[in-house]
């Protein structure tokens, strides 16, 4: 067969791989500006980037040949990372369950939502916020509840001494302080 008329595929249709993995029977937790964020992405690309392509993609189909339209060529290929992602977002929020860190406000033990200062057995001190796997942000300090820091501060409190276990080695940790985002008045 003529490699003219085989189609290229490159993996990107399968949406699961993309999917940070939640423990079994597991809940997705995020928090409402989590949540907020997503659904902001899911409408900017509804509402905004989605029928902009789609209009490209038309105009350029207009235009003839299609084989070697470079217009209609990238159109076509934008718009399926935009659908993709659009799939991607919808179930994510779908499954999503919204915890308010705020209410634990004032509180000493570790749950979603806390900003925890601990220090290891060097005396480091380190400050992570326990958010969703669908925020979290390794750069900003923020860590997915699932990772291995997040489930061996949670439940923990303030003075709590804590094993890490580590690829490498089982290390120690002390909990030195957490905090809450404040309750919003309404």
């Amino acid at each position: 067969m003529n490699k003219a008329f085989t189609k290229e595929t490159d993996g990107e249709d399968d949406d699961d791989l993309q999917l940070p993995a939640l423990p079994s029977g597991g809940k997705n937790y995020i928090t409402p500006e989590g949540y907020a964020r997503l659904r902001s992405e899911w409408l900017e690309l509804m509402d905004t980037e989605r029928p902009k392509i789609v209009e490209a993609v038309f105009w350029a189909a207009s235009n003839g040949d299609r084989s070697e339209n470079g217009d209609y060529l990238y159109g076509k290929k934008r718009l399926r990372e935009i659908d993709r992602r659009i799939r991607f977002l919808t179930k994510r929020m779908e499954i999503a369950e919204i915890s308010d860190p705020s209410v634990h406000f004032g509180s000493e033990q570790i749950f979603f939502g806390a900003t925890v200062t601990y220090a290891d057995e060097t005396g480091l001190e380190r400050t992570v916020t326990i958010k969703g796997i669908d925020e979290s942000n390794t750069a900003l300090g923020e860590v997915s509840w699932i990772s291995p820091i997040a489930r061996t501060l949670l439940k923990a409190r303030v003075g709590d001494e804590l094993k890490l276990v580590m690829p490498d080695r089982v290390g120690e940790i002390e909990v030195l302080s957490v905090n809450y985002p404040q309750p919003v008045s309404t």
